[in-house]
């Protein structure tokens, strides 16, 4: 029952609160306003029915808005998961201009009751998990997690502490992945894939051939579409056991790991300035090469966290953690920051910075020289250069590039978009502002690789980009990258092998510019190597990304480590249940596996079928998902016994499509 606050008397009470929104209904109202309702008055039926079958309560629809409430959490999160399949198979009956898709927060939260109506944070952190879904998908709370991660058989994603709209504290965010529970319906049912969520499409792989031709693969494709091969039931894809990790052993130089600063500031929306002070910390002393530095993805998954020294030593493999706090204020700025020996858990030095703001350049420098007298560390002639090197002089121009890099690590489109404008006024700022060129380029990757834009000149505008930031500076290693993976992008791979080793050089405690560079060595056919780029990148960013898995599995492959290629694999498509070139790849490597008769286990085809089946509802119009489960099909059926005096050649693995934003 409700509970009367004492202050108010109004009733309050627990609630599990449900939002659902449609995806581009004004430009759906602008194209058939008729059709639009009526496909919305439709949908909105099927919604209410099933929150009514799941114990829910519909509170208010106004426009294409809905808002429900159930007393359980799981009910809530089954509904959601049911109401989006219910709506895909919908979908897939009308053409895609008109298919109408919904995004679903649920939050689980305090909420005022006034009559039918309910009010409070508890409704409006969940219309902004609404928000961060994707179309066709699910965002729950971190309280929600809690409760629902060990009842209904999905998966879940975390996001994450975002920093939402009107909201003082960070909202911890997951996506539901909802692949266990589609499989459950065993059927090879070939769906439409879910539009706007970032797949990672494959670049055109010309770099290695099947042996049989061309039109050996165009009969595949026939063959697939027009003949009755046996589709079995597509198999779960078991999980390798989790196994506790074991310490990382400290390096053989100084280590260090910087933890993302505390905003010690009233405001909530001052989180940029100091997320952004981490980055640039961390940057700095990244392109020290006598020191040993913790990627930032792996340093901001303590972010709001109470840590352990002991834990950080052991979980990250580093000496010391440089940590603090920021409070900006005006033209003020006060820093406190302290260096810590993990081994001892004892503070080498400590220090608090009152400064105006003007002076927040000399004031990161001072800090970077403290820990280089602290810990001994010897500079190159170029290194010290970096250091003393300012990044602008205009404190207005930093401080939008600080905003439009927190808009950035959104990895969204519309925060790629606000970060673009951004970077763009810090441009217009100081027109010398190197980073914030070439970090305007990563937008305009990013726009391409991920097809936000249908501009065909937007990868042209991030090579331009790149090339400018450069010309102003040539030691920015981002930009370095940037050019890199425009060049593998055009398939100009010597250029891309070129940049991202600078890249390295000038920056050798980037991980992701190992793994870059890893990606092309793969595909220029030395995966030996990349094999050794991947290992460094996974040291340097313990808590690495998904994506790092894909890139070590290809290696694999292509060195002939089947099983050790497909466990990578297998356990990349866990984190990203939606990978659909994880799928194919790790379908490729089944394959492979039984085609060299490496092992008993490699003598079926199953695992690899059911990897390839999982790939193609992901995206039935791609042609490559067709290609794969095409020749494992026809490896079932050609009941060859010795495979191999059929096929020869090397699979075209394939290459993801990323950028900067899945760090």
């Amino acid at each position: 029952m409700p509970e009367h606050t004492p202050s108010t008397g109004m009733p309050r009470k627990l609630a599990a609160i449900f939002s659902t929104d449609v995806v581009g209904y004004s430009r759906l109202m602008g194209d058939d306003e008729e059709a639009t309702i009526r496909t919305l008055t439709a949908y909105r039926a099927v919604i209410s029915s099933l929150i009514h079958h799941h114990r829910g309560r519909v509170v208010d629809s106004p426009g294409d808005n809905l808002l429900a409430e159930f007393a359980s959490v799981v009910d809530a999160v089954r509904c959601a998961v049911e109401i989006q399949h219910a709506l895909k198979v919908r979908n897939d009956e009308l053409p895609e201009h008109r298919q109408m898709r919904f995004r679903i927060g649920i939050n689980l939260g305090d909420v005022i009751v006034e009559g039918e109506r309910l009010y409070g944070d508890g409704v409006n952190i969940a219309a902004r998990l609404e928000s961060l879904a994707i179309p066709g998908g699910i965002c729950i709370s971190g309280a929600v997690y809690e409760q629902v991660k060990s009842k209904p058989a999905l998966n879940y994603e975390d996001l994450g502490a975002q920093s939402v709209k009107n909201i003082a504290e960070p909202v911890r965010v997951y996506r539901v992945g909802m692949e266990n529970s589609a499989s459950q319906n065993a059927k090879v049912k070939v769906q439409k894939s879910k539009v706007g969520e970032p797949k990672l499409p494959s670049r055109s792989p010309a770099r290695w051939w099947i042996a049989t031709g061309a039109l050996l693969i165009a009969a595949i494709v026939v063959a697939i579409r027009h003949l009755s091969f046996p589709t079995p039931t597509p198999q779960p894809l078991a999980s390798s056991p989790q196994v506790a990790p074991a310490a990382l052993p400290l390096p053989d130089k100084p280590s260090l790991v910087v933890l993302p600063f505390v905003n010690m500031s009233k405001d909530p929306d001052q989180e940029y300035f100091s997320d952004g002070l981490t980055d640039v910390l961390t940057g700095d002393l990244s392109r020290i090469s006598s020191l040993f530095v913790i990627a930032r993805n792996s340093a901001f998954t303590y972010k709001g966290k109470a840590v352990n020294m002991q834990d950080i030593r052991k979980e990250l493999g580093v000496r010391y953690v440089l940590e603090g706090s920021v409070q900006k204020a005006g033209e003020q700025v006060r820093i406190v920051t302290q260096l810590i020996d993990t081994t001892t858990d004892s503070h080498l030095w400590s220090e608090r910075y009152d400064r105006p703001l003007k002076d927040i350049f000399a004031l990161q420098d001072e800090i970077v020289q403290k820990i280089v007298t602290t810990l001994k560390l010897q500079l190159t002639l170029e290194e010290q250069g970096v250091i003393v090197r300012k990044h602008t002089n205009n404190v207005e121009a930093y401080d939008t590039f600080l905003r439009g890099t927190e808009y950035h690590w959104r990895f969204t489109k519309e925060g790629n978009a606000q970060a673009r404008q951004l970077f763009e006024k810090a441009i217009a700022l100081d027109s010398q502002y190197a980073e914030a060129y070439t970090f305007l380029g990563w937008t305009y990757f990013a726009k391409w690789l991920w097809h936000w834009s249908a501009d065909p000149q937007t990868l042209e505008h991030a090579l331009a980009l790149a090339q400018q930031a450069l010309a102003l500076d040539d030691s920015l290693p981002w930009a370095h990258s940037l050019l890199s993976w425009v060049y593998g992008e055009k398939h100009q791979s010597d250029q891309a092998i070129a940049e991202g080793e600078r890249a390295i050089v000038l920056d050798p405690n980037n991980a992701d510019s190992y793994t870059y560079l890893a990606q092309e060595l793969s595909l220029a056919g030395s995966p030996e190597e990349a094999l050794q780029m991947m290992e460094r990148a996974i040291r340097l960013n313990p808590h690495y990304p998904f994506w790092y898995l894909f890139e070590l599995g290809m290696a694999y492959n292509l060195t002939g480590r089947y099983a050790e290629a497909i466990a990578t694999l297998k356990e990349c498509v866990s984190r990203s249940p939606n990978n659909m070139d994880a799928y194919n790849n790790l379908a490729i490597s089944y394959w492979s596996q039984w085609l060299s008769q490496q092992s008993p286990a490699a003598q079926t085809l199953e695992p690899a079928l059911a990897a390839a089946q999982r790939a193609l509802p992901l995206n039935d119009s791609y042609h490559w998902n067709h290609i794969v489960l095409g020749y494992i099909s026809l490896s079932i059926n050609s009941g060859m016994s010795k495979p191999w005096q059929r096929w020869s050649g090397a699979w075209p693995l394939h290459r993801p499509k990323r950028g900067p934003t899945q760090l």
